[in-house]
């Protein structure tokens, strides 16, 4: 693999690292490539973590290589989106197992948005969201618009894209944006940590419980019902839950061995 995106396989869980620290992670075609292979490959496993080398999360895509000024034509960044961003948001989301994002840094443009699309966001306190789109004249992009106004309200999803400016990872945590705001020298510790404690949980429960959430967004509250009745069949029948039920009933630590009976 692309030396550009590090692999660090835990056995239950693996750990995927943006390594273009000199460009604060910023993706090139390469980068996308390899992050592409990597979500790919972490298809079976029970959880992934995501952060960045370095002192940044990630700075999005690479405006060197997407420079007007260099280019014989017009660029058309759709393309970009298409081929690259958008299958690796659609990877991340559909992922049937956790997937924590620890963002150690800034985290602007459609860097902020992979984050933001992932299950579970920690970001060191020294972290920020840069929806940095209108310093440059373009759109929010990589799933911003949806994330940001299904989290936060349009109010606010229209002001951080309309005004680009920073927002602390203090302030993303008190509105909701991100799961928890960490002392910078605990975040890699606790997200590993959180990464390997989800990876030991009920495998199947996890998958069907993000499938619910995410249709969630478009469900009535009818269809959410049926659908919560559904899966819970669907759990009620597995192994993980006669453990659940066994180690609760007998006062010991479940083990989970994930999938169905």
């Amino acid at each position: 693999m692309s030396e550009t995106i590090l692999v660090q396989d835990h056995g239950a869980w693996v750990e995927i690292t943006l390594n273009r620290p000199d460009r604060l992670n910023a993706f090139n075609d390469e980068m996308h490539r390899a992050f592409a292979t990597a979500l790919r490959d972490a298809q079976g496993k029970r959880a992934v973590l995501i952060t960045g080398a370095g002192r940044g999360f990630c700075a999005g895509q690479d405006l060197g290589d997407r420079d007007p000024s260099k280019m014989a034509g017009k660029p058309d960044l759709s393309k970009t989106l298409s081929a690259f961003f958008n299958p690796n948001i659609r990877a991340i989301r559909g992922l049937d197992c956790p997937v924590i994002c620890a963002v150690n840094g800034v985290a602007a443009g459609a860097g902020a948005n992979l984050a933001l699309n992932c299950d579970i966001v920690l970001a060191g306190q020294g972290a920020k969201f840069i929806q940095s789109f209108a310093n440059v004249g373009l759109v929010p992009d990589s799933g911003g618009t949806w994330v940001l106004t299904r989290l936060l309200g349009e109010a606010r999803a229209k002001a951080l894209a309309l005004t680009g400016e920073p927002l602390s990872a203090a302030q993303a945590a008190e509105w909701g944006l991100i799961w928890k705001c960490l002392p910078d020298e605990r975040l890699m510790a606790e997200a590993r940590a959180l990464t390997d404690r989800l990876a030991s949980g009920p495998t199947l429960g996890h998958a069907l419980t993000k499938q619910a959430i995410h249709a969630a967004a478009t469900n009535s509250l009818d269809q959410q019902l049926d659908l919560e009745a559904q899966l819970q069949k669907t759990c009620g029948e597995s192994a993980d839950y006669a453990e659940g039920v066994s180690a609760f009933l007998g006062k010991r630590k479940p083990v989970f061995t994930g999938g169905r009976a």
